[in-house]
């Protein structure tokens, strides 16, 4: 039997309270020290999927989500550009920046949302690869996101650029409802292993 449009997003909205909540007490619980070692490096069997002179989204965190600017300052010094998201203002379509250097700050400012964003002069970039931020994961790459839709316009416009999941253990769901504009992952990336590549 098929869902309503309206069941779907009710089954979305009551998971995303379970695995937010599951994500908060795990991350929680980690040792400071521990939490800091911790998405530092890409795992090897993600090089296959990330060419040569690769432009690479990425994201600053927000809150308990995986973070992700160790990886941005990894593929920096590998000589990829880094592309950020970048928010004009809220409810503005999400673009991404190049963030010239991983290692300075100062390049970076608040946006609309909470997290850091690319300075609104730095350029603006099409992704070759990206790594996305998710509320729950399948452990075939299904991905729920905080529902905006914003990735899923961006990988709707780019369907062979590799898109790479960042979660912590917790957010691992044995379901996650789909709808036809939901695309799968081609890995997810948790502390303590890889999903995929699919």
């Amino acid at each position: 039997m098929s869902l309503e449009p309206g069941d779907v997003a009710a089954q979305k909205a009551a998971l995303r309270k379970t695995l937010r909540a599951a994500r908060r007490a795990e991350v929680a619980a980690l040792n400071p020290r521990v939490k800091a070692l911790l998405f530092m490096r890409p795992p090897a069997a993600l090089s296959a999927l990330i060419p040569a002179g690769a432009t690479i989204a990425l994201y600053a965190a927000i809150g308990d989500e995986a973070p992700a600017n160790a990886y941005a300052r990894h593929f920096h010094d590998a000589g990829h550009r880094i592309a950020m998201p970048s928010f004009a203002g809220r409810g503005a379509p999400m673009e991404f920046r190049h963030w010239a250097s991983p290692h300075l700050d100062d390049l970076m400012e608040p946006g609309p949302y909470g997290a850091q964003q690319p300075l609104d002069d730095a350029d603006r970039l099409e992704p070759d690869v990206f790594f996305v931020p998710l509320i729950g994961f399948t452990a075939d790459g299904r991905r729920l996101g905080q529902g905006g839709g914003y990735y899923d316009r961006w990988l709707g416009q780019f369907p062979d650029a590799p898109a790479i999941g960042m979660a912590w253990d917790s957010q691992l769901a044995e379901d996650v409802p789909t709808e036809a504009h939901d695309r799968p992952l081609t890995a997810v990336v948790t502390p303590t292993r890889l999903y995929g590549p699919f």
